[in-house]
């Protein structure tokens, strides 16, 4: 059975500890190549994963049929855009942009290239957090709240610069945003207080009727992060422990199904997806702004 060539476009931390591995390892994927705007950082990467390092990213594209993004989201949104026009699928990292604009222009490039999607929104690969969701869908959700915090932004491979300057929202609130919008039904409105590089809380109102909170910090100094959610329904409330739910078996259910996406399979955490959340990232920019 021919396996589906991956590109890899990044060399930092989260393609060193991630993507590589991931996709290399796979048995259904082959890691044909690495490129990053550090050759030498590219080269040494893909030493490590029996693969090449290549000179440009036409050379990446050229060899491959699906191009993984671990790069800063400003970059994913450019080079993304060409990957799509060049026919790749994409796995992307979240969010999907820097702003509403890159982030709907990329979502355009890949309905209009016609190729597949699908978005690393971590924890929704997990086995746990999918029977949370399902337990929560055999309910009748009230409302909910949840929280990440972390100490990343005090030091350590995940303190990049992207991240330092735009804070708690943009890196860690997709993921908690996500969850609450997958649990509760669409977010229809968002409204935001405190400082995103200090703890950042949101109020989410949801098409369903429900209402949910959120609070988030990069600059807590706890050890290990706090990740929770907690859904409040008319029968009791369903917890989640989300700090701990990924595992080996998480990052060999997202190339299983980057493999069925490549195919043409629809994946629910699409660009689409991506954008939506970028939306309510930006309408919660919007409300800080005001």
């Amino acid at each position: 059975m021919t396996t589906l060539r991956v590109g890899l476009v990044g060399a930092g931390p989260w393609a060193r500890f991630v993507h590589a591995p991931m996709l290399a390892d796979h048995p259904g994927t082959t890691l044909t190549g690495v490129w990053a705007r550090r050759p030498e950082a590219a080269d040494d990467l893909a030493a490590a994963h029996r693969s090449r390092g290549c000179a440009s990213l036409d050379e990446l594209l050229d060899g491959c049929d699906v191009v993984a993004f671990a790069v800063p989201p400003d970059v994913q949104a450019e080079l993304a855009v060409v990957a799509a026009r060049a026919g790749k699928a994409l796995l992307l990292e979240k969010p999907i942009a820097l702003d509403l604009t890159a982030a709907t222009r990329l979502a355009e490039a890949v309905a209009d290239a016609g190729v597949g999607s699908q978005v690393l929104l971590t924890w929704r690969y997990t086995e746990g957090v999918r029977a949370f969701l399902a337990d929560v869908a055999e309910r009748d959700p009230l409302g909910g709240r949840g929280q990440f915090a972390s100490a990343s932004a005090l030091g350590g491979p995940f303190a990049t610069p992207w991240r330092l300057e735009h804070g708690a929202l943009l890196d860690l609130g997709p993921h908690v945003i996500d969850l609450l919008d997958a649990a509760l039904g669409p977010v229809v409105q968002v409204r935001a207080h405190g400082d995103p590089n200090r703890w950042l809380g949101l109020l989410l109102d949801h098409e369903s009727g429900a209402a949910s909170e959120a609070s988030l910090s990069m600059r807590s100094p706890v050890d290990p992060p706090r990740a929770t959610l907690e859904i409040h329904t008319t029968t009791g409330v369903v917890d989640l422990d989300a700090a701990g739910v990924a595992g080996p078996t998480t990052f060999t259910t997202v190339v299983d199904e980057l493999i069925e996406t490549a195919r043409g399979v629809p994946h629910p955490l699409d660009v689409r997806r991506g954008l939506h959340l970028q939306q309510l990232l930006d309408a919660a920019q919007r409300d800080l702004r005001s």
